[in-house]
């Protein structure tokens, strides 16, 4: 088995927030993270494939499929956007960094598997000393 890992980068706003809570409530349990007027980060996304190699091309798969894949499903409704307001597969969820990568992971998945290999981790560094890491679990 083979481990391959794809490092794309976006920048994006969220707030932390429950809709049926009132500010208070939201400061008190998301803090500085629950501003109304949004805050963002600049986020570095590592996406883990495995699979066996290909004696036709030695590939795994083509770096630049799973490019375009990474790219066309997740960077350009991500990128430079709202998460919370512009992100179809973030609708009606907290807009944690634990939520975004099972987000991810939802919409890659599929798209992976028609590539000939399987998602095996998705890994999202909010901030240099915060990440979040999903297998799918």
């Amino acid at each position: 088995m083979i481990y391959i890992t794809r490092r794309e980068r976006f920048s994006a706003a969220h707030r932390l927030f429950r809709a049926d809570w009132n500010d208070a409530l939201n400061l008190e349990t998301f803090g500085a993270c629950s501003n109304p007027n949004w805050h963002g980060h600049n986020y570095v996304l590592h996406v883990t494939i495995k699979g066996t190699i290909n004696p036709e091309t030695g590939f795994v798969v083509n770096l630049k499929d799973l490019s375009r894949v990474l790219k066309d499903t997740v960077i350009l409704k991500l990128d430079h956007k709202n998460i919370n307001t512009e992100t179809d597969f973030m609708q009606g969820k907290i807009v944690s960094t634990e939520n975004i990568s099972v987000g991810i992971w939802d919409v890659l998945y599929p798209e992976i598997k028609k590539l000939g290999a399987e998602l095996h981790r998705v890994r999202i560094e909010e901030t240099e000393n915060n990440f979040v890491e999903y297998y799918g679990e």
